[in-house]
């Protein structure tokens, strides 16, 4: 087999589903308006709290029999990999699904299943005899990729990858080097999220006093506001088809980026609480690999969840990599439509890949007064900010248990 590891990787094609628009195109429209995709919404057992909830049509490439033997998470991503597919022009019957690979990064896997069966037998005095017969192929870790490859009959690889809030930016790193090893040809990749639909994530999230509250529920995400009090949870959805340059080229594809750096690292400090150092490694390393200096970046969209120590930390390590160069152009998507968790990083780059074209870096809202811990003077607060030209996007996604996740996608030129 020749070797694909020099090899320039492009996203030719993009599905999603996020609270606030079911296409790229709503998306980012709505990332350039200010709209909000946060309600509120009622929880077991918790009552009311504020979510990014989703309204794609569950029905648009599922039988009402499919969805209801899967999964949420699994309609998210069946969505969101036909939409990448239809975007990117593709004719997957012309096309060897032995060759085709499915790598989706998740925050957690499962929980919502067991969650819903326990509730139950608990109706029936727990009696494990009404558990339903679907319950281990809903579970298992690989399932949303999985329902991916039924869905389109993919025959080729299929993994999901628990990485935390790091996932998205996972499944984009998995797709990459499984295109230059050589052991696909295209690669269906991103994160998926369900986690609203598990009481026991909000519940964990108060107990650890870092669940959001606000009276405008669009209001309740606040990164680097001095008044964020906590995470908004969010589900959500975003597939890419990435595949070779050549391979791209030659069926005359539309070209979103080209990714040219990404690097994954670990804290080894803390179950939750970040390392700004680790970060700022993280960073260097995918700038390295990409073979650029942090000058050449325009746009990078942060991680930031809107809690105290995150965001603190990150802007920390930001600093450290880029200084105060004030033409760099720092954002948030998480204000928007809360955090989607192992959907985040890869809703969140995908939101910024237009910025290639239309040349605005969205803004990060609800930063009425920026906290002083967190003072980059290159946050876009509020309104979008025009740039001159955008050449590089730096992605951002860290997660618990320490994992960091860095990817930097470049304006695709066909000379390099």
């Amino acid at each position: 087999m020749s070797s694909f590891v020099d090899e320039r990787i492009v996203v030719t094609g993009i599905g999603l589903a996020s609270p606030n628009g079911n296409s790229l195109g709503e998306f980012r429209e709505s990332l350039l308006d200010g709209r909000s995709g946060v309600v509120a919404y009622e929880t077991r057992y918790m009552g009311d709290v504020l979510a990014g909830v989703c309204d794609f049509d569950v029905l648009a490439h599922q039988g009402r029999r499919e969805v209801r033997r899967g999964t949420r998470s699994g309609s998210i991503a069946i969505y969101c990999a036909h939409e990448a597919v239809a975007d990117a022009g593709l004719d997957l019957g012309d096309r060897d699904k032995s060759r085709m690979g499915v790598y989706l990064g998740i925050t957690e896997h499962g929980n919502v299943e067991t969650e819903n069966e326990i509730y139950e037998i608990s109706q029936y005095d727990y009696d494990t005899s009404v558990w339903s017969h679907h319950h281990n192929p809903r579970t298992v870790a690989n399932n949303p990729a999985g329902e991916v490859t039924l869905s389109l009959g993919i025959t080729g690889p299929h993994l999901t990858l628990g990485a935390a809030c790091a996932a998205g930016n996972a499944g984009f790193i998995q797709g990459v080097q499984m295109l230059r090893l050589g052991d696909v040809d295209m690669a269906l990749c991103g994160g998926v999220s369900e986690s609203i639909h598990t009481f026991g994530i909000f519940a964990s999230f108060n107990s650890q006093g870092a669940l959001a509250s606000h009276q405008d529920p669009t209001k309740a995400c606040r990164p680097f506001d001095i008044d964020r009090n906590g995470i908004v949870v969010a589900e959500g959805g975003a597939v890419c088809i990435l595949e070779r340059l050549p391979d791209a080229l030659a069926r005359g594809a539309k070209i979103y980026g080209e990714i040219v750096g990404y690097a994954m690292n670990s804290d080894a400090t803390d179950f939750v609480l970040p390392d700004a150092g680790r970060q700022a490694e993280c960073m260097r390393l995918a700038l390295d690999r990409a073979g650029i200096t942090p000058e050449d970046i325009d746009i990078l969209s942060s991680h930031a969840t809107a809690t105290d120590q995150g965001d603190i930390e990150e802007c920390r390590a930001i600093r450290e990599v880029f200084g105060d160069r004030e033409s760099l152009a720092v954002n948030n998507t998480k204000g928007f439509i809360g955090h989607a968790m192992g959907a985040a990083g890869a809703l969140e780059l995908v939101g910024n890949l237009p910025a290639f074209k239309d040349q605005i870096a969205h803004a990060t809202i609800n930063l009425d007064r920026q906290d002083p811990e967190c003072g980059l003077v290159q946050i876009v607060a509020n309104s979008p900010r025009p740039l001159d030209r955008v050449n590089y996007i730096l992605n951002n996604s860290f997660g618990m248990l320490g994992i960091n996740s860095v990817v930097i996608v470049k304006r695709f030129e066909a000379d390099g």
